[in-house]
């Protein structure tokens, strides 16, 4: 055994961070993480995370639930909504008080902004929630978090690369590693592991997502046996940059930014008419492509790839650079645009996965009929579920945060009597294998493939979706996983050879795309993101639950799990 621990938490973003600091407290825990932690894709989350502090005006945490659960389009299990929304103002505190430099008001309160969905008194109108640190909330917390595991001695494993979980049963006993730097096979030893390895918008052509984000977490678990949750549901947001899709924040329009067609509309009016710009992402998206396909894109041409305007100059220079000082140096850098004098050019970005490793409020993996002992998740890869159909602005924060937490300090007292699994050492062995064969073997280059599964979601899984195009989604995913059968890895370096982790993970990115495309075809109507032109109309009678897909032989099969719905009936959804 190359190495042993209590704890193992894959992932270095915010939840993997909060969940490490947690269970240092009783068991000797190590993070491993596949980039330097100061790069994890928390850092990219710009505008706020959502908390009901009431500084700036009465707001109450029964409000956030209840815009959750709305905002999600009643697929959000109102429980977890509640717990969300209540230990997110005590897990705001605990950041400032562990030095988290939020933004302050003049009284020196955590200030707080506008973000779209969020209401006051059960949809009256916008209220004040997201607790910011300049257009910089995200990287404040990732920086807060890695200083105070430093301080904790939790060990770091940088650009280490989990290829696979080792289970006892339905215990896991430990990982087997890929280390970049040395081209070694790991194996470590621990009797907790908690998966944080955050989204995989990467299998879209545009999206906001880094480079990292391949979800390696949910695929290994899929492999393993588990079913994914509610994986028809991925967010497209509103505004990204014109044909790169780097995020420009909501945050931006929290502050006055407002969206225009190419007749000079502020067309949101049409849409929204009570919240405007700041309706709920999954609105505006739509309302942009119906733009678009109208005619009133700034191109005009109808396609895809057009785009609308959001402009924030008449905010003022001293505004801009205060409030959102990142957002404009992206601008003035990609676009050559300065948003303090001109508007933004942007459309719609793939952006965050609603679906993912079901889990309990606890961060345990749970399928709804069983938990599986000492394995937990947390983050944009797991799925409690608090996002339902359509996350709300500042929510991912919160959920990282909030559950984050809640699962690291669930772990700390688990581990204390936790049994030690038996390990797998043939399962090394095989992964030593499989590395060698890709080096070896002389397939075809994987680019293609790549291209080919982000062109497909894109186009056939994107904002609008019809089950004909998805059909086709499906049956070339299918056939691009047995294309991948064949390819192989041209660089035969030991050291640093990046081409073997990125052929591993285009092989977990077509796994969830297939995930992601048979689930969006499975559900016969339209709830938030997952919006059918074959079933426009909201099916509670029928689709009111959660979809579990299993893959297996190239096909997905699925089961169901009922939706919590104790506090809120569902109502038509409105702004």
């Amino acid at each position: 055994m190359d190495y042993d621990y209590d704890v193992l938490i894959v992932g270095a973003g915010g939840a993997g961070l909060y969940a490490a600091l947690e269970a240092s407290r009783t068991g000797k825990t190590a993070v491993l993480t596949k980039v330097y932690p100061q790069r994890s894709h928390t850092g990219a989350a710009q505008g706020g995370i959502g908390a009901a502090l009431g500084n700036v005006e009465e707001d109450k945490p029964e409000w956030h639930a209840f815009d959750t659960v709305k905002g999600g389009d009643y697929l959000v299990d109102q429980n977890a909504a509640v717990i969300l929304a209540e230990d997110a103002v005590r897990a705001v505190y605990d950041l400032e008080n562990r030095g988290l430099p939020f933004s302050r008001t003049p009284e020196g309160k955590i200030d707080q902004r506008r973000f779209g969905g969020h209401t006051r008194n059960f949809g009256e109108g916008p209220v004040r929630r997201a607790c910011y640190a300049a257009d910089r909330t995200g990287h404040m917390i990732l920086q807060t978090l890695y200083q105070q595991c430093i301080k904790s001695d939790v060990a770091f494993y940088d650009e280490f690369f989990v290829l696979d979980v080792m289970l006892d049963g339905d215990t896991p006993s430990g990982l087997i590693v890929f280390e970049l730097a040395t081209g070694q096979i790991h194996m470590f030893k621990a009797k907790v592991i908690l998966f944080a390895t955050g989204g995989f918008g990467r299998m879209f052509k545009i999206t906001s997502n880094a480079y990292s984000n391949t979800g390696d977490g949910p695929a290994i678990l899929a492999r393993n046996g588990i079913p994914l949750m509610d994986m028809e549901f991925f967010q497209i947001h509103p505004t990204g940059i014109r044909d790169m899709g780097i995020l420009i924040t909501e945050g931006v329009r929290g502050e006055g930014g407002i969206l225009y067609n190419s007749e000079g509309e502020a067309f949101m009016k049409r849409y929204a008419p009570t919240m405007l710009d700041l309706a709920p992402r999954d609105m505006i998206s739509r309302a942009i492509m119906t733009e678009i396909f109208e005619g009133r894109g700034i191109r005009g041409t109808r396609k895809i790839d057009d785009y609308v305007y959001l402009d924030a100059s008449h905010l003022g220079r001293a505004k801009v650079e205060e409030k959102i000082p990142d957002i404009a140096d992206f601008c003035r850098t990609y676009l050559d645009v300065d948003p303090a004098e001109a508007p933004m050019p942007v459309q719609p970005t793939a952006h965050y996965a609603m679906g993912g490793i079901p889990t309990n409020v606890n961060g345990q993996v749970w399928t709804g009929e069983k938990v599986y002992p000492g394995l937990y998740a947390a983050g944009e890869c797991a799925c409690v579920s608090v996002h339902g159909a359509n996350r709300l602005g500042t929510n991912s924060l919160v959920d990282l945060v909030v559950f984050g937490r809640r699962a690291g300090q669930h772990i700390a007292e688990y581990v204390r009597n936790a049994p030690q699994g038996r390990v797998d050492k043939d399962r090394a062995r095989w992964w030593k294998d499989r590395i060698a064969r890709l080096k070896s073997a002389k397939g075809s280059h994987p680019g293609e493939i790549f291209d080919s599964m982000q062109e497909t979601m894109m186009e056939k899984v994107g904002v609008y979706r019809t089950g004909s195009e998805m059909e086709k989604a499906v049956s070339s995913l299918q056939k691009l996983r047995l294309d991948y059968e064949h390819v192989s890895v041209h660089a035969g370096a030991e050291n640093f050879n990046a081409e073997v982790q990125t052929v591993l993970e285009l092989g977990n990115l077509l796994d969830l795309a297939l995930h992601t495309a048979a689930s969006a075809l499975n559900r016969q109507e339209s709830r938030g993101a997952h919006t059918r032109d074959d079933f426009p109309d909201r099916n509670d009678g029928d689709w009111l639950k959660h979809s579990l897909s299993t893959l297996k032989d190239n096909q997905i099969s699925f089961q169901y799990r009922d939706v919590d719905v104790h506090k809120w009936e569902p109502k038509p959804r409105v702004y």
